[in-house]
C-alpha cells in the first residue's frame, strides 16, 4: 500500500475544523475509511498524530504506520480502512479532495 498523489485536476470538496484531545471524533480513532473516490489529507498544526492504515476493515495489526509531526501532512486513498493516535498537544484538520463532478457524495464511513 503507498499513499498516491491526488490527482491533479481533484479539488478539496469539504474541510474540518481543527481537532484536538477535546474534540477529536471517536471515528477517527476508530477504524473508518475514506468514500470512494475520496482522498484525505490530515494536515497537523501542532503535536503529533500517528496514521494506521490496514488492509481491510477486520484487518487488526495495520500494515502502514505514518507519524505526521507539526507542520506536515499525510494522504490517505479512496477506501482505504485507517484510524488515527494523536499526542495530547495534537492540534490538526482533515481535508477532503475528490474530483469536483463527485461534490456531493459521502465524504467517508466508519465501521
Amino acid at each position: 500500500m503507498t499513499h498516491k498523489r491526488i490527482p491533479k485536476n481533484w479539488t478539496i470538496q469539504r474541510s474540518t475544523p481543527f481537532f484536538s484531545k477535546d474534540n477529536v471524533p471517536a471515528a477517527l480513532l476508530s477504524h473508518h475509511n475514506t468514500a470512494a473516490g475520496v482522498f484525505g489529507q490530515l494536515c497537523v498544526m501542532e503535536g503529533v498524530v500517528i496514521y494506521y492504515g490496514f488492509a481491510d476493515e477486520h484487518a487488526t495489526e495495520p500494515e502502514v504506520k505514518v507519524v505526521i509531526s507539526a507542520g506536515s501532512f499525510a494522504t490517505s486513498p479512496p477506501r482505504y480502512w485507517h484510524r488515527i493516535e494523536m499526542s495530547d498537544d495534537a492540534l490538526f484538520n482533515i481535508n477532503f479532495w475528490s474530483d469536483p463532478q463527485t461534490r456531493h457524495q459521502d465524504m467517508y464511513h466508519t465501521k
